[in-house]
């Protein structure tokens, strides 16, 4: 008799059992309804939320500048590194056949691409066409301009040491003066870049941690706005996840909606300085063009936005929710 009623105790039990597959769709249907229940609610308080979206959205988009500007100075070196030149200019008493006799020989090293010669008359033409001292240099007795040998090293060769060897290497030979390698200012132009970017990154660090802030400071008043009413759903049993729940998806929808509007404020920049750019680099004899953002970046954006979006949220509610109590 007695095992019969463990039984029917144990039967009745089992059949208030839930299935994991029913408590997953539960979950995910109350995820669903939160979600888009609290982005109703941004959504009803325009004036509130869009204060809060646009101190936001700047604070993402100034990083987001940051690595656009970033991105397109380094597009910028990488295609002057690919032009560097080294000039040879040799002495004086160097005669026209031993010059050319060098030019042949320079022009068999691997290390070159490219040779070119520049005689003594053709390197006064240009000094006269470039200085404005045309009449004046036509009162000297004689010429003063040596004969130059221009140098465009492979792209193996581009290292900056690679090519300050092989300059102090040519420097060397029996018929240079003096050997020029045009990298140094890119030196300083990519020195100036890696001090940049690493003020862009302790700046981006400091915008999101302001972003953290900020969305902890507006979940923090939305929790003392409903400060009675979470009083009251703990009194009937409410847990602190199902509480938690729509104040992690409001900072949620806060961070993702201000990466997107981080977004498209960068790109409106990017449209309007892009034709100006253009312009700038047509007068300079280049094809370089403005680079936008690109897709990745966009998305790991909107990934950064929703994130900081969520963990501030889940700060500021795990700090204050605690100290709400039923009373």
């Amino acid at each position: 008799m007695s095992s019969a009623k463990s039984k029917s105790r144990k039967s009745s039990a089992t059949s208030y059992k839930i299935s994991f597959r029913d408590r997953f769709r539960t979950a995910l249907k109350l995820h669903k309804e939160n979600s888009f229940q609290t982005l109703l609610d941004i959504l009803r308080q325009p004036t509130n939320s869009l204060m809060t979206i646009l101190v936001l959205a700047i604070a993402l988009a100034l990083p987001s500048a940051f690595y656009l500007f970033m991105t397109n100075a380094k597009a910028v070196s990488q295609s002057w590194d690919g032009g560097i030149k080294m000039a040879l200019y040799l002495e004086q008493s160097s005669s026209d056949k031993e010059a050319k006799e060098l030019l042949t020989e320079l022009s068999k090293r691997p290390e070159f691409k490219q040779v070119t010669f520049v005689s003594k008359e053709d390197a006064l033409n240009e000094f006269k066409d470039y200085s404005g001292f045309g009449e004046a240099l036509d009162y000297l007795d004689g010429n003063p301009m040596p004969y130059t040998i221009t140098l465009e090293p492979t792209d193996a060769f581009n290292d900056p040491s690679q090519l300050e060897a092989l300059a102090q290497e040519l420097a060397l030979l029996p018929l240079v003066d003096q050997t020029k390698l045009d990298s140094d200012w890119i030196k300083k132009y990519n020195s100036i870049l890696e001090i940049s970017e690493q003020v862009a990154t302790f700046v981006s660090l400091m915008l999101a941690l302001g972003v953290l802030l900020i969305v902890g400071n507006t979940i923090r008043l939305a929790i003392l706005n409903r400060r009675e009413e979470i009083q009251v759903i703990k009194l009937v049993g409410a847990t602190d996840a199902f509480i938690r729940r729509p104040f992690l998806y409001a900072g949620f929808w806060y961070g993702l909606i201000a990466a997107l509007l981080a977004a498209l404020m960068v790109n409106i920049v990017f449209v309007l300085l892009k034709q100006s750019t253009s312009q700038l680099a047509q007068l300079y004899s280049s094809e370089f063009s403005l680079l936008g953002l690109a897709p990745s970046f966009t998305l790991g954006l909107l990934v950064i936005g929703a994130s900081l979006g969520l963990i501030g949220a889940w700060v500021s509610v795990r700090k204050h929710l605690k100290d709400i109590n039923p009373q």
